[in-house]
């Protein structure tokens, strides 16, 4: 069955539903966003045509704010603004992630602030519609808009530059004219409605937040069968010790936690070995709670990202005045990625930590390493070492970025957000997080397997505790684990383990 096409008005796009859009769903526009759009490009054409100082359309950008552009140099400008900014380098950025910010900006131009022509939103929707997808690098942009990359983006919806479509990548005309669509020849303010805007970062938060939380939710599964393997206390998820200080996220993350262990034995009387469990077993609802509480902020502020008009300067319609702004500024985006990734660092490390007590005896009462020869086998402890070295990286990228002073364009433009930096390692953190899910996935069931409770599983971990065995059979003699790891870490990042 086909996925249902995504429809765009500039209020209502979800992340899910970007997501779907930049994997390859159909997007359409909404009839009432081709009013909003046409209304605020007649406000632009009227100040065009009054001679009325308006930023980059009759004026110069940045440092030149103060010239005024005569017709002759009107007549180009838009097409000038995207061949001098097209300066992005690196390795490529992935056609998902270009096509979320593509959907972004195609979003937010309806919701009629931006004074672009019709013909740019137009030419993106058949674009993205066609599965051409313009080809960019990832390095550039420093968080006041992201100026340079959109505008590599933007020159090569006109014919300039590269772009991959179905065939492959090639020369940006001559992909477009293969499918149909002429190269855009931008109109006055059209230019800098496709390289003054922040969707590709936007775009890329959420799709790296969609990922994020499916893995909080597999994270909570991964970490409830790690309780299950150690047979620990649940105790703690009681609601009358949680209400004791209702936190908000460690109340959703134990409501989940609960959910998952429905029907487990483990809360039965008598069935945990202990009073109180290490703290990475013990306090899972307040680690995830931490995190469960960040994707809902950082949820909440790219969904307005990618509904908010993030142009300089904003169209208002209803009066025809123009509006300078600092819409584009991603300072609270690149915060509220920041504050994710730092609370995905904390679960990591609570994920190591409830492996190691699994693969010690001390603590776990079984065999070293969860070994089934002790004698010829170290069984799991090399994959500390893996684990070890994924959380590693997953700590770099919780650095925060350095925030300085920017020196562009005479001083005009003095200060930076750093959000794209902020985006890029948020997906690189969610990306090695999934492969811990998985270690531990693997770990906690050869704990259960050993302890021989798999029975005494509840039927939604029991059917989780099947589909890992289908991924990765109880070991019989020490072997590699990477493939079944990346096979595990695969199927949770399709939902394979979801409820």
């Amino acid at each position: 069955m086909s996925e249902p096409t995504i429809r765009l008005d500039g209020s209502s796009l979800t992340i899910a539903g970007l997501e779907a859009a930049a994997r390859g769903a159909r997007v359409a526009i909404a009839p009432e966003a081709r009013g909003r759009m046409q209304a605020s490009r007649a406000v632009i054409e009227t100040a065009v045509t009054e001679k009325r100082a308006i930023y980059g359309v009759t004026t110069g950008l940045g440092a030149r704010v103060g010239e005024t552009l005569d017709a002759a140099t009107l007549a180009d400008f838009s097409l000038q603004t995207l061949r001098g900014r097209a300066q992005a380098v690196g390795e490529s950025e992935p056609v998902e992630t270009v096509r979320a910010g593509m959907i972004v900006r195609l979003n937010t131009l309806l919701s009629g602030h931006s004074g672009a022509s019709l013909a740019v939103a137009d030419h993106l929707l058949a674009c993205l519609n066609a599965g051409l997808t313009p080809v960019t690098g990832r390095i550039g942009s420093i968080g006041p808009s992201d100026l340079v990359v959109n505008a590599t983006v933007g020159l090569a919806l006109t014919g300039e530059g590269r772009m991959q479509g179905p065939e492959g990548i090639g020369d940006a005309a001559a992909v477009m004219r293969r499918h149909g669509i002429a190269p855009l020849t931008p109109g006055p303010r059209d230019g800098l409605a496709l390289a003054g805007h922040c969707g590709p970062s936007a775009g890329g938060a959420a799709l790296a937040l969609a990922a994020v939380r499916r893995m909080f939710h597999t994270g909570q599964t991964a970490a409830a069968l790690s309780l299950e393997g150690f047979r620990a206390n649940l105790a703690p998820l009681d609601r009358r010790a949680l209400a004791a200080k209702p936190l908000p996220g460690q109340g959703a993350a134990a409501e989940d936690l609960r959910r998952i262990l429905d029907g487990s034995r483990l809360w039965q009387s008598g069935q945990a070995r202990r009073l109180q469990d290490p703290l990475s077993l013990r306090h899972v609802a307040q680690i995830h709670g931490a995190l469960h509480l960040a994707l809902e902020q950082a949820e909440r502020i790219v969904t307005i990202e990618i509904n908010g008009a993030s142009d300089n300067p904003v169209v208002d319609p209803t009066t025809g005045d123009v509006v300078p702004t600092g819409a584009y500024y991603t300072a609270e985006l690149g915060l509220v990625c920041e504050m994710v990734t730092r609370a995905m660092l904390g679960a990591a490390m609570a994920l190591v930590a409830r492996i190691a007590r699994l693969l010690d005896p001390r603590s776990s009462d079984l065999p070293a390493f969860l070994a089934r020869d002790a004698a010829t086998s170290n069984g799991f402890a090399p994959l500390m070492k893996t684990a070890e070295a994924l959380v590693a990286e997953i700590a770099h990228a919780a650095q925060p970025p350095a925030i300085w002073p920017s020196l562009n364009a005479l001083g005009a433009e003095d200060t930076m957000s750093t959000a794209p930096v902020a985006v890029r390692a948020l997906e690189r953190a969610v990306d090695h997080i999934g492969l811990l899910v998985a270690i531990e996935f693997i770990v906690a069931a050869q704990a259960v397997d050993l302890r021989g409770t798999a029975s005494d599983l509840g039927p939604f971990l029991g059917r989780c505790h099947d589909r890992i065995r289908a991924l990765c059979a109880r070991p019989v003699d020490d072997k590699s684990l990477s493939g079944e790891i990346a096979a595990l870490a695969d199927a949770i990042a399709a939902g394979q383990f979801d409820r």
